[in-house]
């Protein structure tokens, strides 16, 4: 039995049945709970399954991977621990693809391609640097890109992850040279105070962890300023 609807006002629901929830994620949500104490995903999510199933006492759901608190789009929350452990091993795998929809400043070189880097992060800032290969506690982090469109000076890309490292996108095309539209962390010098983060997950896709089939989350990003500059048909723009 799939359901679609919507868990709030903001939350859109992408798939839904006994063993896992996919939603849109708004921006500016963080996936957990975290220092500030904001509502967060997780917790809006359990609230809402709830109330709407009239769930007494606590109700399980799992977080399966995340998105940066600024960054919106399709995530899957599992419903069962049966569900969260299959899903979990489908991440440490990557049979998980996932999708992002990204304007960045400035064009490539290349109107595809890939980027792999190895970064390395600092716990105690929240931040995420390039490293040499072989530095100690690294992560090597793999991505692919294709360029849509460009326009007044800005790109939209579609990008592929390889690996689920923390910051990455973001981090490896500010290294690349080309930072994120309103990306204050990786690309201060060319974004003001009050700009959203121009990077979106456009699709989840997954063996479903009971039924195997393969499931697809698609969320679009909103048709404001830098998204609204480009015409490309391969993403269809959200109210």
């Amino acid at each position: 039995m799939n359901k679609t609807g919507n868990a709030s006002p903001e939350i859109h629901i992408l798939f839904e049945d006994n063993h896992i929830l996919g939603v849109s994620k708004p921006v500016n949500i963080p996936s957990q709970e975290d220092a500030t104490g904001d509502p967060d995903m997780l917790s809006l999510l359990k609230e809402d399954i709830k109330q709407r199933y009239n769930k007494p006492g606590n109700v399980y759901l799992g977080l399966v991977h995340r998105l940066d608190r600024p960054v919106g789009g399709a995530m899957v929350f599992a419903k069962t621990s049966k569900a969260a452990s299959r899903l979990s091993e489908a991440v440490r795998s990557r049979n998980i693809k996932k999708q992002y929809a990204a304007v960045i400043h400035g064009s490539p070189v290349k109107s595809s391609g890939q980027l792999r880097d190895y970064l390395m992060k600092d716990s105690r800032t929240n931040t995420v640097t390039v490293v040499p290969k072989g530095t100690d506690e690294s992560k090597e982090a793999i991505l692919d890109y294709k360029v849509l469109e460009e326009k007044d000076g800005y790109s939209l890309l579609l990008i592929e992850l390889h690996t689920g490292r923390s910051h990455q996108i973001r981090v490896q095309l500010s290294h690349a040279g080309h930072p994120l539209y309103g990306d204050q962390k990786y690309g201060s010098h060319h974004s003001k105070p009050g700009q959203q983060i121009a990077l979106w997950s456009v699709l989840v896709g997954f063996p479903h962890p009971v039924t195997k089939e393969e499931v697809y989350l698609r969320s679009a990003p909103p048709l404001s300023f830098p998204w609204d500059l480009f015409s490309d048909t391969h993403l269809s723009h959200t109210d």
